[in-house]
């Protein structure tokens, strides 16, 4: 895959006719995909298409009604445990603890073998306009301010695949430039990037997936392994 002038032929994600359902009704299916290290992938289609039921899925907090999933040519239900370790999920909540502060947030993070041990989380939140805030608890912040705590992960994680559901939500013009150039940064670097936006995404070489190109077909059986 080309990024930034560079062929990227390592393989990370493998989507094999994936079908997600909500409530059983199927969302999208025939979904198949090759994701390689160096690129960033943006998900498209309206409200209600499965963005974040996909993203979800990938993240391993669902599973597909049919079809596979592969990490490094290998089904993600054989290597649960090293594919997790091999990512970063921020969703639409921040998944932050609030009875803690910031920096006991991002500690925790790095607690779970995340994070890297070279990160500083005073430089992060640093980065993500917190400055000051690191020993505040969480509850007393605005969800903008606990997105900001979520968003400091990325300065911290070592892991390859970033999977971001709408990452751009309440966070102002600098935050946005400075988290389009993250994840410049770690696509550059080996990474990849697969991610939801209603917002514009300035990011050069972003690669769509739409999934109105997968419309959902009502008569298809599930039982697939995942």
């Amino acid at each position: 895959m080309a990024n930034g002038g560079t062929i990227l032929a390592k393989l990370l994600l493998t989507l094999e006719n994936l079908t997600c359902e909500r409530d059983e009704r199927p969302l999208f299916s025939g979904l198949t995909a090759q994701l390689y290290a160096g690129e960033r992938v943006q998900i498209l289609g309206p409200n209600g298409s499965g963005k974040t039921t996909l993203l979800r899925t990938l993240a391993g907090i669902g599973a597909p009604a049919r079809g596979r999933i592969e990490w490094r040519g290998t089904p993600v239900s054989a290597c649960r445990w090293a594919f997790r370790q091999s990512l970063l999920y921020i969703g639409h909540a921040p998944g932050i603890k609030a009875a803690l502060t910031p920096l006991e947030n991002l500690a925790w993070y790095r607690a779970l073998g995340a994070g890297s041990q070279q990160g500083d989380a005073v430089a992060a939140l640093e980065r993500v306009g917190l400055a000051g805030y690191e020993d505040i608890p969480c509850y007393q912040l605005s969800a903008g301010q606990l997105r900001r705590v979520a968003l400091a992960r990325l300065y911290l994680s070592r892991a390859p695949l970033w999977i971001l559901d709408e990452p751009f939500t309440a966070i102002d013009q600098k935050g946005v430039a400075d988290l389009e150039q993250q994840l410049q940064h770690h696509t550059r670097e080996g990474g990849l990037v697969i991610l939801t936006s209603h917002q514009e995404v300035r990011l050069p070489e972003l690669r769509p997936l739409n999934l109105l190109d997968h419309p959902p077909r009502v008569e298809e059986e599930v039982g697939d392994e995942y």
